[in-house]
């Protein structure tokens, strides 16, 4: 047991097929359900993991949850765009409809201009005027035939607009569907995505003994604690005392509010959230609406220097910027982490930062 062990945590160091490592017979962390009865228990017990071949667990699993972050902010795109396809298709659908109103309208107006033409005997006016003994009338006639031939003009040229306008809303709904159905397949491939690494890291996860994971959350806060000391010592905050707007204040009230609630990919609360989905949140409270997601924040949001931040600006982490969390003063922010976790005050600079970003500049 204690061979099968060494050789899972090697796998975890060297980053290769996880999961399957895992599920292979004889690797598990834990002992068998049924001890084999030569023996002892001491015997076949397995041999705990050193710190080293723990933080090669935790690299993975940063890994793993860092790829579903990303895949998360993939989704929310999506589904963001989504949402705007489809209500662009439903205006467009009720232009379509409209304008088909309008054409028969238009149709109907045209026949009943037939049908009175038909009725003077096919006689164009001009020769039905030509016929009037009535030299009054002959100068009447000519004013509303003018008229009315400026009208069947103006009419046929509006039957042709409305025509020309009901091909292009069809033209632009049909390239709009085309887009929702390409944004449903990128959708579903990121739904597909968050849910394999999830779940390839919880698996990775449960192989741990139950001394094992205490011992992994403690090297993963002393590297976070580590993280935040080095950042803090680098001066960056040193004479900061800027403070938040009027705005920014309600945004950091609405984001502490929601401490202990869980991770999940995808919600914007209120009973749950992911990174961006918190923020976005925080802010539509204030009465400001930002970017769904983290990317599209960091993208269109102004920037500020690290400096200079002040609470309720949004913090970017990685180089992708697939994390985001909101400040809250004294190098502290608020956000949710990753699945499995809740939502929580942390260290600032725990984690690598790419940017600040500022909702109200």
């Amino acid at each position: 047991m204690a061979t099968g062990k060494r050789g899972l945590i090697t796998a975890a160091l060297t980053v290769v097929c996880a999961v399957t490592v895992l599920a292979a017979p004889g690797t598990a962390f834990a002992a068998p359900a049924t001890p084999e009865p030569t023996p002892s228990a001491t015997a076949t017990r397995p041999t705990p993991a050193t710190n080293k071949e723990l933080q090669a667990v935790q690299q993975r699993l940063d890994e793993l949850y860092h790829d579903a972050a990303v895949a998360t902010d993939a989704y929310n795109a999506a589904e963001e765009k989504a949402e705007q396809q489809s209500a662009q298709l439903v205006a467009l659908a009720k232009k379509i409809v409209a304008g088909r109103e309008r054409l028969a309208e238009l149709k109907d107006r045209m026949g009943a201009a037939a049908a009175a033409q038909y009725r003077t005997g096919g006689l164009p006016p001009e020769a039905q005027l030509a016929l009037s003994d009535d030299p009054s009338e002959f100068l009447d006639g000519t004013g509303r035939i003018r008229q009315g031939e400026r009208a069947t003009k103006n009419l046929l040229a509006e039957v042709t607009r409305t025509q020309q306008d009901l091909e292009q809303y069809a033209k632009d709904a049909s390239a709009q569907w085309k887009k929702l159905e390409a944004n449903r397949k990128a959708k579903a491939a990121a739904r597909q995505k968050i849910k394999k690494r999830i779940t390839e890291a919880e698996a990775l996860q449960k192989q741990l003994e139950k001394e094992e994971k205490e011992r992994l959350a403690r090297l993963e806060r002393e590297a976070a604690q580590q993280a935040q000391t080095a950042w803090l010592d680098t001066g960056v905050l040193d004479g900061s005392t800027a403070g938040a707007s009027e705005q920014g204040k309600k945004a950091v009230r609405f984001a502490a509010a929601q401490q202990g609630k869980p991770y999940i990919w995808g919600a914007e609360g209120p009973d749950s959230f992911d990174c961006s989905g918190l923020t976005s949140q925080a802010w539509a409270s204030a009465g400001r609406a930002i970017p769904r997601t983290s990317q599209q924040q960091w993208a269109q949001l102004p920037h500020v220097d690290v400096e200079d931040m002040r609470p309720g600006d949004l913090i970017i982490y990685f180089d992708d910027a697939s994390h985001v969390a909101m400040y809250i003063g004294d190098g502290l922010i608020v956000h949710a982490p990753r699945p499995g976790r809740t939502v929580t005050v942390a260290g600032a600079g725990s984690m690598p930062i790419l940017g600040v970003v500022r909702p109200d500049a």
